[in-house]
């Protein structure tokens, strides 16, 4: 297994990971064959995001993903992953609905879909959901900072957060770093700030005792990185014309094994993997 934390990952063995000074390592993935090699490449978390939506099934926004859907891909995830420690985003809608919704659907999550951890978006709004969850026994991955969602409640237009650096502005540090310490007195075990650049990101990181973790506007400034697995491989279809700043093209090399395939087709040849074709067949 190539680096990573030995033996089952558990939150305590996140936490150790902080004290120590060690990087967490996290994925977000969405089927089988992807949660395996995740959980093979020696990944500490897997995170299976309410994003599967809009980026595996083209949803148009990513509100339509239901918590039965979500139970449905977590349980797949579950089966590929036997190493690291298992998280599920909560859809839209258990989490606004209150917090006896809430912990029924963590319970879900736990009993349905074998996950270790449930990842609740704009977690600052919703502290006694944290404080319920946490209460029944389920790991909470508290997602806050700028996104989307969240982005009118800090009073920010999210099209003004500057895309090529991906970060909160700086005059924010002192709401945010208050926010992560509620959180974190509030029972989260785990924090997922978005877009916290390098200067919040920091002072954040550096304010609590539980780990931070990011993907967006992430860096080595915090405990730890969350990238989607599709992303980090070049997955999109739109990496075969636009080339995106990834560790491969799985896009293109898909296009390129495809055509290849419609070629021996349409040539009468043998398919790779087919049956020997018998002589002068």
């Amino acid at each position: 297994m190539p680096g990573g934390t030995a033996g089952k990952v558990t939150p305590r063995a996140l936490q150790e990971m902080k004290d120590g000074g060690r990087k967490i390592v996290g994925v977000v993935a969405w089927d089988y064959q992807i949660a395996r090699i995740a959980d093979r490449a020696g990944v500490d978390l897997v995170s299976v995001g309410d994003t599967v939506g809009v980026n595996l099934w083209g949803d148009p926004n990513p509100f339509e993903v239901t918590m039965d859907q979500m139970i449905l891909v977590t349980r797949a995830v579950r089966r590929g992953v036997s190493r690291a420690l298992l998280s599920a985003d909560f859809p839209f809608g258990p989490l606004q609905e209150g917090t006896d919704s809430a912990v029924r659907a963590a319970i879900r999550f736990v009993k349905e879909a074998g996950a270790d951890m449930v990842k609740l978006d704009a977690a600052p709004d919703f502290l006694d959901s944290v404080r319920a969850i946490t209460r029944a026994g389920i790991p909470v991955f508290a997602q806050f900072g700028i996104t989307p969602q969240t982005a009118l409640r800090y009073g920010v237009e999210y099209s003004s957060v500057p895309s090529g650096a991906d970060q909160v502005p700086v005059e924010m540090k002192d709401a945010l770093i208050a926010e992560a310490k509620r959180l974190e007195e509030a029972g989260a075990a785990l924090l997922n700030f978005t877009n916290s650049g390098p200067v919040v990101g920091a002072a954040v990181a550096k304010s609590v005792s539980i780990p931070v973790v990011g993907g967006f506007g992430g860096g080595p400034w915090l405990d730890g990185r969350m990238r989607m697995a599709h992303a980090a491989i070049g997955y999109a279809a739109s990496a075969i014309d636009d080339p995106p700043d990834t560790y491969a093209n799985v896009a293109r090399i898909t296009l390129d094994a495809l055509s290849s395939y419609a070629e021996d087709v349409r040539a009468a040849r043998q398919i790779a993997g087919g049956i020997p074709v018998p002589p002068g067949s």
